[in-house]
């Protein structure tokens, strides 16, 4: 499906955007109205004789219209129309590209016949091509990418493990010009980095250490992004129930959306320089498995106590966040992993948790997420809460004591290998409920959403 800005231009069909005060207004009220269309959010009416698809908002702002555009998306894919025009302004245009671009994503790869769509062609008209191009290129660039995330996400676990994962960040890095760098199992234990390499013991499939970077010629910023790996998740010995076990492909979430933002930076050819680390590993169990009550030696001498194995992320990103310090010296530092489904208790499965020191750079991703479309939510680290992670025979307990405040206590937990120096500079993004839904919400169809990508793409464009 090609998308095209294009001064107007006549098509078979047109989508025209209706709030209940536009509608009343608009010459095809009455015909619309006899269709039963009342301009609701998210309802649609195609008048296929006028070759017209009617979309109504509750508003004209730019959640209503991606919304109801990731609708017509799917509408007009599963009808004969060959091509489609949409009317886009300044203010209009990003929704309506992610809408179209988001909402129209299929994930077939594993179906052995699909049917494919009639529609090869999106016209968005504008009346000056030149003003909105720049805004065009980057938010197709955006959901592009977003997309790009999906896919890996989505990819089964037989195929995507650790190896191919480090794999494909290196044809990434080819194709997008990026330095890269993969540290294997000798590497990782040269390093020590016996968190990391403790849950990945029992894998057939090595552990690896990925680090990407982008390079400007005159960065303003330098930004370190870090993605959890977990390419799957069985629990470890601390095996999770089957029924939860189903998805779990969706632990890598944090790294393939790491992965989609320096994508994403490279083709926009932001002023910024970015490092992605990812820390790629399995989670099995066998006779080798790492077990509660062991005690693990990080990467920066502390000792952890295991006492559950299904709290796995964070040893690996306590190991990564400990590299990615010493390796690079940067403005900022975010981490994105699929942590707790503690977090989307506390605020839903829409909405990714962030946690952190610094209250200004917490009100500059707020910003960010309004930009971007994305959800976000505070949740406030407290040393009450920091004492549950109290060991008796370590430095530090991998799992909390109590059950309550889950999501926070693990954003704790990686508080402790975050060094003094950078500790207003870091912030923690809990995307457990946001990066998959199994139900259609927004732009996000079944399966992975990208969680992450737009967000910070908005932030780092700011910057």
């Amino acid at each position: 499906m090609k998308i095209e800005l294009v001064n107007d231009l006549a098509c078979e069909v047109s989508v025209l955007y209706f709030d209940k005060a536009s509608l009343e207004a608009s010459e095809k009220s009455e015909i619309l109205g006899r269709a039963g269309f009342k301009a609701e959010q998210d309802s649609l009416c195609f008048l296929y004789e006028s070759g017209i698809l009617a979309c109504g908002v509750e508003k004209f702002d730019a959640e209503s219209i991606r919304s109801v555009t990731s609708l017509a998306i799917r509408s007009l894919k599963s009808s004969t129309f060959s091509a489609a025009k949409f009317h886009v302004d300044e203010n209009s245009l990003v929704a309506i590209i992610e809408g179209i671009v988001l909402g129209g994503y299929e994930f077939n790869k594993y179906k052995s016949k699909t049917e494919p769509s009639k529609l090869e062609d999106i016209y968005l008209a504008c009346e000056s091509i030149e003003s909105l191009q720049e805004q065009f290129q980057n938010a197709l660039i955006v959901a592009e990418a977003t997309n790009f995330t999906r896919d890996i996400v989505n990819s089964i676990p037989y195929e995507l493990n650790p190896p191919s994962l480090a794999k494909l960040a290196k044809e990434l890095a080819k194709e997008n010009h990026l330095a890269c760098e993969i540290l294997g199992h000798a590497e990782l234990k040269k390093e020590k980095m016996g968190a990391l390499l403790a849950v990945g013991r029992a894998s057939e499939h090595e552990s690896k250490l990925i680090h990407l970077t982008y390079k400007p010629k005159n960065p303003k910023k330098v930004v370190t992004l870090v993605g959890k790996g977990l390419t799957y998740d069985s629990g470890g010995l601390s095996l999770k129930p089957a029924t939860s076990m189903v998805t779990m492909k969706m632990d890598k979430a944090g790294a393939c959306a790491v992965l989609g933002i320096i994508k994403a930076v490279s083709e926009m050819k932001l002023d910024v320089e970015v490092h992605a680390f990812i820390g790629a590993v399995e989670n099995m169990i066998g006779g080798n498995a790492y077990k509660p009550d062991d005690v693990l030696t990080s990467r920066s001498g502390t000792t952890i106590e295991v006492r559950n194995t299904d709290a796995e992320g964070r040893l690996v990103l306590a190991d990564v966040l400990d590299y990615a310090q010493e390796k690079v010296q940067a403005d900022y530092l975010f981490d994105f992993a699929t942590l707790t489904g503690a977090c989307m208790i506390a605020l839903g499965q829409y909405t990714t948790g962030i946690m952190g020191h610094s209250n200004m750079l917490k009100h500059s991703l707020f910003d960010a997420a309004q930009e971007s479309g994305e959800l976000v939510g505070s949740l406030p680290f407290n040393r009450h809460l920091k004492k549950l992670l109290k060991s008796d025979i370590a430095d530090i307990s991998n799992t909390a004591s109590k059950p309550y405040g889950g999501a926070i206590t693990a954003g704790l937990f990686l508080d402790k290998f975050i060094k003094d120096e950078n500790k207003e500079k870091w912030l923690h993004f809990d995307i457990a409920g946001s990066a998959y839904t199994e139900a259609p919400w927004d732009c996000n169809v079944y399966g992975a959403t990208g969680a992450g990508v737009r967000l910070m793409s908005s932030f780092l464009r700011a910057l």
